[in-house]
């Protein structure tokens, strides 16, 4: 049989409008059933040797029904038109319950319906009959890892109020991931460029310290610094200063005087000594660079400052450079304050410009 719905209809009863000669499979009903096709109809109900149920298969004309014929067999072949009788103009047709609407009905329990999991194997979920007894299956879904199901809601289960059945992802460790699926940090995200996989915490630090440790090529939005940067001797561009100021160092009154650029490109001095040498040391190899020096004289005064045995970077003396060959001297008074500057183009001697006796 087939799981099907075939129509019915209470108390109908009609004749054949034409006569259906065996072998012929178009029914000509003279009423109208009131349902169309699939419906059952016996033919001469209440003659034993005549009596004949047919299947209106399809169409919705009931003067021109579609039939399939003798479906009990009770005359040969079941279904089989051929061995059909003959059914005479006016002859009964009834619109009855048949075997074949409750065989249909139990066809539809025991087809059930299928389960099909994610890789295509399907299950059939139907109930098994012991001595014309059904008995229900029941499908059970498995936690896995990682996966809690439970029964939320088991009232009502109308169409506002269903029964739910709530799936909660929690608790996932990464020994419950497939290897292939983790990157983990001896691995590394940077190897591992794509969309199919997950890193752990350890590999995502160790990409954001590298990431944060060299920016190359990065654009920078507003930012506020907490801390010192150092520029690694490289070049700025197209920069905007305001609101800063230089590192100021204080130099040590001694004989050889020894300035380290890279403490600062200030710096004071109070003089208490005359100064025979100028050793200037970390002076960039390239480039522009200055140092300012303010001298004040200490409360004796008349202190001196020779400028013909300046060294940069450890090189050899040399006299530095001031203009017209003038040069230096300082301001004698107790407490005199004189502003030098050394320019230096690369690490070479410096040239020196003066400004003096400040009040």
């Amino acid at each position: 049989m087939v799981a099907r719905e075939t129509n019915l209809v209470n108390a109908f009863e009609t004749t054949l409008a034409a006569q259906l000669a065996q072998g012929g499979t178009s029914m000509n009903l003279t009423a109208d059933p009131g349902v169309d096709s699939p419906a059952y109809f016996v033919i001469d109900p209440d003659n034993d040797s005549n009596r004949e149920v047919v299947l209106w298969s399809t169409g919705t004309n009931h003067a021109s029904a579609t039939i399939v014929r003798d479906k009990d067999g009770k005359h040969g072949t079941a279904e089989d038109a051929s061995t059909a009788p003959t059914h005479a103009a006016g002859t009964k047709v009834r619109l009855a319950v048949v075997k074949q609407h409750i065989e249909e009905a139990h066809d539809a329990i025991q087809q059930g319906f299928i389960l099909e999991d994610g890789d295509g194997t399907e299950v059939t979920i139907n109930p098994s009959v012991s001595s014309g007894v059904y008995t229900a299956r029941e499908v059970k879904f498995v936690e896995g890892a990682g996966i809690d199901i439970n029964w939320t809601d088991t009232d009502n289960g109308t169409d506002a109020d269903p029964y739910d059945l709530t799936f909660t992802v929690g608790g996932l460790t990464t020994s419950e991931i497939a290897a292939g699926s983790l990157v983990t940090e001896s691995e590394t995200i940077a190897s591992n460029d794509n969309d199919t996989t997950l890193p752990t915490s350890a590999a995502v630090k160790d990409y954001a310290d590298a990431g944060t440790a060299t920016l190359t090529n990065k654009t920078l939005g507003a930012v506020t610094l907490s801390g010192a940067v150092t520029g690694g001797d490289q070049t700025i561009s197209a920069a905007v200063l305001k609101d800063y100021n230089e590192t100021t160092q204080v130099i040590t009154s001694q004989t050889d005087l020894a300035i380290d650029l890279a403490l600062g490109n200030t710096g004071t001095l109070t003089i208490a000594t005359n100064v025979d040498d100028l050793h200037f040391t970390n002076v960039p190899t390239s480039g522009v660079s200055t140092f300012t020096l303010i001298v004040t004289q200490d409360g004796t005064g008349s202190r001196t400052m020779d400028i013909d045995a300046v060294s940069v970077n450890g090189g050899g003396d040399a006299t530095a450079k001031t203009a017209g060959g003038a040069g230096l001297t300082l301001s004698t008074a107790a407490g005199a304050i004189d502003i030098l500057t050394f320019v230096f183009v690369g690490n070479t001697t410096p040239y020196l410009f003066s400004q003096l006796a400040f009040a």
